[in-house]
């Protein structure tokens, strides 16, 4: 018989504001007993139905809350949340590159689609949406007809569920590199080995807004494929891009020549001790742009993902021209808004330059993010002017 899960008393306020995750130190006790990943139904301690979602006995986060009325997790189901998901998109005007599904803020929690031209990737981070993900597969072949359909659950969060990280084609034929079309811009995706799913779509609008701050000479620091170096390209006087990546470089390169930019420079290395060396050296740009990786990927990683975002801000403010631009970003939702503006706030006060905020955006809008789960709103992205 499907498991019946019943929560501590007053632990179910949170999962019926619109959260759908269950945690195993909030269940009181667990009747019946099915397989690992199947369909669990979730009440309160009292005994009133909330919803049902996929167990996993290995997760700390014991189920995964997705439906909530008396329906079924049949491919019905799953064709009917994709095309609510992506008809959300196409209504805000997203046609060739953009998050179709993302997870819990389109109610199909641990499940990523995004779509690059006529590809889709995808992540599988549960066991429950991993053991469905070929009916998945299915649901998008009979929706949209693509070429083909890849998996990169080559994520450590997998880990925690009991998987192991795979990549691998799902249906039809993926190429290396997909292209696709960012803010009239052309660029070549590495879905097989790039960052998360081969891209960082979320930074779409923000690319697009940050042009109008990149006339000059600019640094874009962590620059992975080029996104903003590229969009900085159509209105700079030059760029130097930096990663510490070489293959992410060699896609910076191709980006450019794809699009005829002949200002874009390519600079291997460590990107702290560039900005140091910049510094040492008394070399200053225009504009400087900070988008890193997440620094802290668990809360006891925040103090030294502290330091590493106010080392890198500090030294960047002090290598922009007066009147210029720092546009700095964080991609971890640990590292909080008020954490990261406590942040910006010392390392302005020990450049001993002032510094005045211009604009504040997150992620964009094919990625929502739910006022009842902070975890979906993770993204920040300060423009600021060294004045």
């Amino acid at each position: 018989m499907p498991y019946e899960i019943y929560l501590k008393k007053n632990e179910e306020k949170r999962i019926i504001a619109g959260h759908s995750w269950v945690y195993a130190n909030e269940v009181a006790r667990i009747e019946n007993k099915d397989k690992n990943g199947s369909l669990a139904t979730v009440y309160s301690n009292d005994g009133r139905y909330i919803g049902k979602g996929y167990i996993n006995h290995a997760s700390k986060i014991l189920v995964r809350i997705f439906i909530r009325g008396n329906e079924t997790d049949n491919a019905e189901y799953y064709a009917n949340a994709i095309s609510t998901a992506n008809n959300y998109r196409l209504r805000l005007g997203y046609n060739n590159c953009y998050r179709m599904v993302f997870a819990e803020a389109d109610n199909l929690p641990a499940l990523i689609i995004d779509k690059y031209g006529d590809y889709f990737v995808i992540q599988c981070l549960s066991l429950g949406i991993d053991l469905r993900k070929q009916m998945i597969c299915n649901c998008l072949v009979n929706l949209f007809s693509p070429k083909g359909i890849y998996e990169r659950s080559d994520v450590a969060v997998r880990k925690k569920e009991g998987l192991d990280e795979i990549k691998q084609v799902l249906y039809g034929e993926v190429p290396d590199y997909c292209e696709i079309c960012e803010n009239g811009i052309k660029m070549l995706v590495d879905v097989k080995n790039g960052q998360k799913t081969g891209y960082f779509l979320d930074q779409k609008e923000n690319r697009l807004a940050a042009r109008k701050y990149c006339k000059g000479e600019i640094l874009d620091c962590f620059c992975n494929s080029g996104g903003f170096s590229l969009n900085a390209a159509t209105v700079a006087k030059s760029v130097m891009s930096c990663d510490i990546s070489e293959l992410a470089l060699k896609n910076v390169r191709d980006n450019a020549k794809l699009n005829g930019f002949k200002n874009i420079t390519t600079l291997c290395g460590d990107v702290f001790e560039v900005l140091r060396n910049y510094k040492k050296d008394k070399i200053q740009f225009d504009t400087v742009i900070l988008d890193p990786p997440a620094f802290c990927k668990t809360a006891d990683e925040i103090k030294d993902a502290y330091r590493g975002y106010k080392d890198i801000n500090l030294t960047a403010m002090k290598i922009v021209k007066t009147s210029g631009f720092l546009i700095t970003c964080s991609c971890s939702h640990y590292m909080s808004t008020t954490l990261f503006e406590k942040m910006l706030m010392e390392a302005t006060r020990e450049s001993g330059r002032t510094v005045r905020c211009v604009e504040v955006k997150t992620q964009s809008p094919d990625h929502p993010s739910l006022l009842c789960a902070e975890e979906t709103n993770y993204l920040k992205f300060y423009i600021l002017q060294i004045i």
